[in-house]
């Protein structure tokens, strides 16, 4: 192997190592606990390598939260699983079960995929939306797969509701999302209550 493609090999590695580093201590301790000192010491780098990939801690949360969305995409697109059901509203009487296959069965999936992602990674969760980092939001300049999610959700919007107009839709629902993992991660809500709340949510929209 030449010299020059060994020596690329090894800075991305070594630029792969940091982030899986810094994901790691950040799921285990929270993003407090993530320093430059702490990840030069446990990837067994001098500071100064570790600045050659990443100006500052700001940075690495930035590349973290874009692998986050990258992930975060990949659980929107997931195939819904027809053995789940629309749980009964409190109080209510139970919503007409959907298609299976159909467009608001699919919107029931993204959203259940998106709160499991939350609920399964809360660092990188974190990293993502409530971590100080360079990532710039709701703007052109929006990194793609910040835009990949948005894109999804709305297309299943879309195709659930069949309205068109769905920018700021779409950003209400991305919105009832975030607060839902944001609260069942605080422990704010009923546990046993996850799935009314699913239903309630999809069947608002239209």
């Amino acid at each position: 192997m030449p010299v020059q493609q060994r020596r690329e090999r090894q800075r991305a590695e070594r630029h792969r190592l940091i982030l899986d580093t810094a994901r790691e201590i950040a799921e285990a301790e929270g993003w407090d606990a993530v320093t430059t000192r702490r990840l030069a010491d446990a990837i067994e780098y001098s500071q100064p390598v570790l600045y050659s990939h990443f100006a500052g801690k700001e940075e690495i949360v930035a590349a973290v939260a874009l692998d986050g969305f990258g992930e975060l995409a990949g659980s929107l697109r997931a195939e819904p699983d027809s053995s789940r059901h629309r749980a009964e509203p409190d109080g209510d009487r139970p919503l007409a079960e959907p298609d299976a296959s159909g467009p608001r069965a699919r919107l029931a999936a993204m959203a259940r995929g998106y709160l499991e992602f939350a609920a399964a990674h809360p660092a990188v969760y974190a990293a993502m939306f409530t971590v100080d980092s360079a990532l710039k939001f709701a703007s052109a300049e929006s990194p793609e797969p910040l835009r990949e999610g948005f894109a999804l959700l709305r297309e299943a919007l879309g195709a659930a509701t069949g309205l068109r107009d769905l920018d700021t839709r779409t950003e209400l629902f991305w919105s009832t999302l975030h607060g839902l993992a944001t609260l069942t991660a605080g422990h704010r809500l009923r546990p046993d209550h996850a799935d009314q709340r699913l239903t309630l949510l999809i069947a608002q929209q239209g």
